[in-house]
């Protein structure tokens, strides 16, 4: 328990570390291209992508109060600024994401990412929330437009490690290089930044769902995440069973950054702090 209160008070460092340089380094007036033609056909974006999705939960016991999850989502997004600028009807194109992160976490305190990735994509099928025989719910369809890697981020948990209602998780991560197409993301002078170190938030409301749709359940639970339990075994219906596993719906807001130099070193030192925590813990 010591260790454990020694990695969450590192944690905590970090995190308030990081907190001014990610305040910092939000964009705003940014420009997004759906369609993927360049910034002359772009849309302005003053703060965010609005973002909906659901995802589905694994946890394992590490000890007396804490544990490891494992999460499968999958995400679209088909306005900014909740503006009704809808991109299927404007720009032919629906932008969906797949999510996978892992990290740990305390029962009836918070948990946290510590690793993961989620790739984004531009689909003019727009078929997204069906039964597709060549992705995932319709999420990993279309064109790759830019793979990011989680490295932080995190919420609070109820004492069965479900998501405190309502409450809001935060995602942080930076895009893997040379991943970005480009001609979707410009930044507010007009300048595409798919070359450039970019940055990613994403703020979501999470509740539990506890009855998934036979879609969900065959696309996300069973071939997304891979479950084999109830609901994937041909035998039983699914149901949610915390602490070992549920389903979440999520609905919030993606942005993105460009990190000034000084921001990217205090942002390391963060992540560093990080890392030594989980090394402490480890040993």
């Amino acid at each position: 328990m010591k260790t454990l209160t020694k990695f969450a008070a590192a944690a905590s460092l970090a995190v308030a570390c990081a907190a001014p340089a990610q305040a910092a380094m939000v964009l705003n007036d940014w420009y997004f291209n759906p369609a993927g033609t360049g910034f002359a056909g772009a849309q302005q974006v003053n703060e965010y992508l609005d973002i909906n999705g659901n995802a589905f939960i694994q946890l394992a016991p590490t000890g007396p109060n804490t544990f490891s999850f494992q999460e499968f989502g999958v995400f679209n997004s088909v306005q900014a600024d909740s503006n009704g600028q809808l991109f299927p009807l404007n720009y032919g194109q629906n932008i969906t994401a797949v999510f996978n992160a892992s990290g740990t976490g305390v029962f009836g305190g918070a948990f946290s990412f510590s690793s993961g990735s989620f790739s984004v994509y531009a689909d003019p099928n727009n078929n997204y929330g069906t039964a597709s025989p060549t992705s995932i719910y319709g999420a990993n369809d279309g064109t790759k437009i830019a793979e990011f890697e989680v490295f932080g981020g995190g919420g609070l948990v109820d004492a069965s490690g479900l998501p405190i209602a309502n409450g809001q998780i935060t995602l942080f991560a930076r895009l893997v290089d040379g991943s970005m197409a480009s001609g979707y993301f410009f930044d507010p002078s007009g300048n595409d930044i798919s070359l450039g170190t970019v940055l990613a938030f994403a703020f979501t409301n999470a509740n539990t769902v506890g009855s998934p749709s036979a879609v969900m359940v065959s696309e996300i639970i069973c071939e997304g995440a891979g479950f084999a339990g109830p609901g994937c075994d041909g035998m039983n219906p699914y149901a949610n069973n915390a602490p070992q596993y549920f389903f979440v719906s999520n609905n919030g807001q993606f942005k993105l950054a460009i990190p000034e130099p000084g921001s990217l070193a205090l942002l390391g030192v963060a992540m560093l702090g990080l890392g030594l925590a989980r090394r402490r813990r480890a040993a």
